[in-house]
């Protein structure tokens, strides 16, 4: 970061997590792009002004509990710059037990233990042309700490299909269009966040919605949002972390 007010002290790693404001009743959640134990990266479509001191709970569904923590902004990315719009922000210096729970999470990631390296992605999507496209995407995911990653893609083309798919054989990721004949990406959504069993299913939407479905999309349950055309560089990346969890 190149503000002079948030000097890179600690390693940054790449980490999507869920980013909730408990002191603003009925604000969607965001992600985080990367943390460390000073602070962290929130791709956020919010308007936080530098110097704004705001309370954060970060987490992820089925994988860890909430930290909740005070942190303080420091940079805003505009969407034009190197990547989605988004805020730097960092734990203030009068929070020690901030970031001494931010340091521990940063150190060893949720969970903490090594995940495992064998996967089965379903994705939903009922163009032909981006579901090949897909296809290689995914078979390019590569390798994390050296080993490969056995990555099982299935591909069906609506939401009621993804339901046989899923009870069948649940997958370790969801990854869903919104906009399709039949069940749509919103109905799906909602039906696999009204049943325990695949209510923490972690759900990537890859859409060329607008604001108004990605806040929809969000507010059924969705993990992450990626717009359309989506880099392959950045879905590769989001399904890796999604994957290993950090």
């Amino acid at each position: 970061m190149s503000d002079p007010r948030e000097k890179r002290q600690d390693q940054r790693i790449p980490l999507i997590l869920q980013v909730q404001y408990p002191d603003q009743a009925g604000v969607l959640k965001d992600t985080t792009e990367n943390l460390s134990a000073g602070g962290l990266f929130i791709r956020t479509d919010r308007t936080l002004a530098v110097g704004d001191r705001i309370p954060l709970k970060i987490g992820f569904p089925g994988l860890m509990d909430p930290l909740v923590i005070e942190v303080e902004v420091v940079r805003q990315r505009r969407p034009d710059e190197s990547g989605p719009a988004g805020v730097a922000v960092r734990v203030p210096s009068d929070r020690d037990e901030d970031r001494r729970a931010l340091a521990r999470l940063a150190a060893t990631g949720p969970g903490g233990a090594a995940p495992p390296r064998s996967f089965r992605i379903l994705v939903v999507e009922d163009n032909s042309l981006l579901t090949e496209m897909l296809r290689h995407a995914l078979g390019r995911i590569g390798t994390t700490d050296g080993r490969p990653l056995d990555v099982q893609a299935r591909f069906v083309v609506d939401g009621e299909a993804a339901l046989r798919a899923i009870s069948a054989e649940p997958p370790d990721l969801l990854m869903t269009d919104l906009f399709m004949p039949g069940m749509d990406g919103f109905e799906l959504l909602g039906r696999l966040r009204s049943n325990p069993a695949t209510r923490t299913l972690p759900v990537m939407v890859v859409s060329s919605g607008d604001v108004e479905a990605k806040l929809r999309a969000l507010a059924l349950g969705a993990d992450v949002f990626l717009g359309k055309p989506v880099p392959f560089a950045e879905l590769i990346a989001t399904v890796r972390r999604l994957l290993v969890k950090g």
